[in-house]
């Protein structure tokens, strides 16, 4: 970790010091993991006046399942306490619009920061780390902007910038990896049988694996960036050094105790 600044923000959720942004900024629909519709802007039914959940520990039991796979990776108590100085949306209602319009692009930013502190811990990527301490140190300033310039941000050219450096990150890593490497980038594997799957170092980028049967499968080092896990069975499998795997992917999956992880990141409680 030598590589990375120590002054970069959290970048997991603190939602003691945050306004409950997720529950408020952010529009759900009513599906299975939502139990019903809510708008952007407006706060969801189950927010107490203390900003808590009324519901956090049922929420998988009341229809909510979508609340548990989220992360904000750090944004929302970097926009209440940074961005808007620790002045509540409630006390304050003059800065509600502007709040809640910051929020999402602090998320994006926080996730690119992630993805980069990742990839400067990884030796095989030594070659880009010069490139990726510049894209780090940007981002990070973007992180300590104020509502109106993230407003301005083309985040989303920022975003690009930054996965050609992820891209080469993971070829040079996955290059090192003995034998030929499955590519299913962007492939629909949902609900596949890769039960016991060999994959290590493969190209699972923005991959469909919704309920895939993952179970016993070796992903070391496998390229998991935007992989959708909802519902995929873990059970078993090899995630260490899997490369840009976060914790709402493991959040959205099933898994067990056997499941090995980065150290990083966390068996999520449903987990069994």
């Amino acid at each position: 970790m030598d590589d990375v600044p120590t002054r970069l923000p959290l970048l997991q959720a603190d939602c003691a010091n945050c306004f409950a942004l997720c529950c408020v900024a952010l529009p759900f629909a009513k599906s299975n993991d939502f139990a019903v519709n809510k708008p952007a802007g407006t706060p969801c039914k189950n927010l107490r006046e203390d900003f808590r959940c009324g519901i956090h520990t049922r929420l998988r039991d009341t229809g909510f399942q979508g609340c548990t796979v989220f992360d904000c990776f750090g944004a929302g108590q970097q926009v209440s306490q940074v961005t808007f100085g620790g002045r509540d949306w409630r006390a304050h209602p003059e800065t509600r619009a502007e709040m809640f319009d910051a929020f999402p692009v602090m998320r994006q930013l926080h996730e690119l920061l992630f993805y980069v502190a990742e990839a400067l811990t990884l030796p095989d990527a030594a070659p880009l780390h010069a490139r990726l301490r510049d894209a780090l140190a940007e981002t990070e300033q973007w992180t300590r902007a104020d509502a109106p310039s993230l407003a301005d941000l083309d985040v989303g050219a920022l975003r690009q910038q930054i996965n050609t450096l992820l891209l080469k990150t993971s070829e040079l890593v996955r290059a090192k990896v003995p034998g030929r490497k499955k590519n299913h980038r962007g492939a629909d594997l949902m609900g596949a049988r890769l039960s016991g799957a060999d994959l290590r170092g493969a190209n699972l980028r923005g991959a469909y694996l919704i309920a895939a049967d993952l179970s016993r499968a070796d992903l070391r080092t496998a390229d998991l960036i935007g992989a959708d896990f909802r519902d995929a069975n873990l059970r078993g499998a090899d995630l260490r050094n899997a490369l840009f795997l976060t914790q709402p992917q493991l959040n959205a999956a099933q898994g067990n105790p056997k499941t090995q992880i980065p150290p990083s990141l966390s068996h999520p409680a449903h987990w069994s």
